[in-house]
């Protein structure tokens, strides 16, 4: 497993990078339509990989890639059933140690090792990026940008991008990761194709946990699979039983909503303030998230008025949680307030 790199990884000590990752379960849709693109000659240059976290929309960019770049006559050389590459095919070691030379990877990175990655891609880096993107040259190869993730792009960085998008490099595919295609500028959306990734089946993440080798036996496989709400990256957070627990707790008082218990929310955001509670906010983080997301997929069919406030919510909390990890926020704070807008949004959402 490749080292943890705090100025650029965010991913979990306990699962694959999705560039080491060769498991591609649960997206064979998008993957036959990338390769009925290629195969027809006309690949298009900007992609939008869209869907919820940990469902293997990194992990598809990255595989794409390995089978772009293994392609050295950047068209077509017949016709391809799949975007499985050798494990030891040249384009398969350099994607996976990032040393491909037509191989850019835009995200949030560090200004250095003193300082926090920051909570959005600058301008800086992103027009650095697009810069060396458009005049290296490819070769008679393809090259290939990926952003992970398009939605942390903020005005000026998303207008450097549209740059590039409009006036593509030859040769060139730009595969954008977000789980928000609605922060994306409308002039990007318009010029890009989006690929749709959705939670994985259960027996998807069942298989991607016993490939991985970190589920000690296959009852908290199970069980850590049941919880994830259809998400791999939570699946591998959930590989311990404290992590079952908190996930299990922070439901509990969900479920409760409009009312809750008020001290159980003070006691587990008290928690949260100490420098151990850091692992338990974040599941706490991701529960929410995910009973949002169910929220909304519910009452999709019941007009605005019910959506609306778990659709307000959601951007109110996630603009907080961007700002509690950029400025290091209080988090006990944090998981106070979102609890009282989670009952103010219910109750809305029940008298519309």
């Amino acid at each position: 497993m490749l080292p943890l790199d705090p100025n650029t990884d965010d991913r979990l000590a306990n699962a694959p990078h999705p560039r080491e990752s060769r498991i591609m379960l649960g997206a064979e849709k998008a993957e036959q339509s990338f390769l009925d693109a290629y195969n027809s000659g006309r690949m298009h240059h900007a992609w939008i990989l869209a869907g919820p976290e940990g469902v293997g929309k990194a992990t598809f960019a990255y595989r794409a890639a390995r089978f772009l770049l293994s392609r050295p006559q950047g068209q077509t050389i017949s016709a391809a059933s799949t975007l499985d590459i050798p494990a030891d095919a040249p384009a398969t070691r350099q994607v996976l140690a990032l040393s491909h030379p037509d191989l850019f990877v835009l995200r949030r990175q560090a200004e250095s090792e003193k300082k926090p990655v920051p909570s959005i891609i600058n301008v800086a880096l992103a027009r650095d990026a697009m810069r060396v993107f458009a005049s290296t040259s490819g070769g008679d190869g393809w090259r290939v940008m990926i952003i992970d993730r398009a939605d942390e792009l903020n005005s000026n960085s998303s207008n450097a991008l549209l740059k590039t998008i409009e006036e593509p490099p030859p040769r060139s595919v730009i595969m954008m990761v977000t789980q928000a295609v609605g922060r994306l500028l409308p002039t990007i959306r318009s010029r890009c194709r989006v690929l749709p990734f959705l939670p994985l089946e259960l027996q998807n993440i069942e298989e991607i946990l016993r490939q991985s080798g970190q589920a000690p036996d296959e009852a908290l496989n199970r069980q850590a699979a049941e919880s994830a709400q259809g998400s791999a990256r939570l699946a591998f957070q959930r590989l311990n039983e404290r992590s079952l627990a908190v996930a299990d707790h922070v439901r509990g008082l969900l479920g409760q909503l409009p009312d809750y218990n008020h001290a159980e929310v003070m006691s587990m955001s008290d928690a949260f303030g100490r420098k151990e509670g850091r692992a338990d906010f974040e599941i706490m983080r991701d529960t929410v998230f995910d009973w949002l997301s169910e929220q909304i997929r519910q009452r999709a069919g019941e007009g605005p008025r019910s959506l609306a406030p778990f659709a307000e919510v959601w951007e109110k909390t996630d603009r907080a949680m961007r700002d509690v990890d950029a400025y290091n926020l209080d988090r006990r704070a944090f998981a106070l307030t979102l609890f009282v807008d989670l009952a103010a949004a219910m109750r809305r959402s029940l008298a519309a």
